[in-house]
């Protein structure tokens, strides 16, 4: 499941980069929560519509993780990569690990920071500086540049908390949690866009379908999975996912959409991925180990 989502979603910067040729960008945010709840809540009535296992009904918790999960963070992307590529997105995805292990340390029993961790944490945050680097605040030829990516951290935020809060919430149906948060995504972001960017458009035939494919596959199946390897083996082992997601969309944004590789891109996402490898360490052996 992990190695599936590293492509899924190292891939989804490039499709939301074409998907902005035809659609405004919180309208895309709108379309793809949209599409990924029918899809979640056809799954889910199939199932019975199960949600809460015990007396515990946490529905404030699970609006937070509709926001956290879908309506703010696909809202910033969508918005932030109109002024970066699609490589830049994908490699602050990695900083959710670095983000995800403190949080985890204070709120999730089970989940310390140990020294190694530590070490990886601190080398991983001079990758995100490096990201980051003088120029985040600089005019480079693109005014708005800098939100931009401040925008596609702020996403990769939201997707840290949000692991967390999800590992916290009682015994409950994984269909249900995956399901339930989209619903609430989509009715958060469509009064946002409509506010913002008015009424609806009507995409023409291929963004409909580029968006659809975005609402099935990255959206919906893969928020199935990644429910499920965090309520089972926590935000900390989901964050393996981040070693690969940077690097399937800088690579795919070279080879498909002709965007310049930088050096400091490389050198960010390489202290990047040193340092999630490092405070990882435990769970990518008996990864490895599992798959021997």
């Amino acid at each position: 499941m992990v190695a599936i989502l590293g492509l899924v979603w190292g891939s989804t910067f490039l499709v939301i980069e074409i998907a902005l040729r035809g659609i405004t960008p919180f309208w895309l945010a709108a379309a793809r929560i949209g599409f990924a709840m029918l899809l979640t809540v056809g799954i889910w009535t199939l199932r019975g519509r199960k949600l809460f296992l015990t007396a515990d009904r946490p529905w404030s918790r699970l609006a937070l993780i509709g926001l956290l999960t879908s309506a703010l963070p696909f809202a910033l992307l969508s918005w932030g990569q109109q002024y970066v590529t699609s490589g830049f997105a994908g490699v602050c995805m990695a900083a959710v690990a670095l983000l995800v292990l403190p949080m985890a340390h204070v709120f999730l029993p089970g989940e310390r920071m140990t020294l190694r961790r530590t070490f990886g944490f601190v080398i991983g945050f001079a990758g995100v500086a490096l990201l980051l680097g003088g120029e985040a605040f600089r005019s480079t030829g693109v005014v708005l540049e800098p939100l931009g990516r401040l925008a596609c951290l702020g996403a990769a935020g939201c997707y840290a908390i949000s692991s967390v809060v999800m590992r916290r919430l009682p015994p409950m149906d994984p269909i249900g949690i995956a399901t339930v948060p989209l619903i609430f995504g989509t009715l958060m972001v469509v009064p946002l866009a409509w506010v913002v960017e008015g009424p609806p458009p009507l995409p023409a035939p291929q963004t409909i379908l580029v968006l659809a494919f975005l609402g099935l596959v990255p959206t919906a199946g893969a928020h199935l999975l990644r429910v499920l390897v965090i309520r089972s083996a926590g935000p900390v082992f989901m964050s393996l996912t981040n070693y690969q997601v940077p690097m399937w969309s800088v690579l795919l944004g070279v080879l498909l959409l002709g965007e310049q590789m930088r050096t400091s891109l490389l050198f960010a996402m390489a202290l990047i991925l040193v340092g999630v490898a490092i405070s990882q360490w435990g769970a990518l052996t008996r990864l490895l180990r599992g798959s021997a």
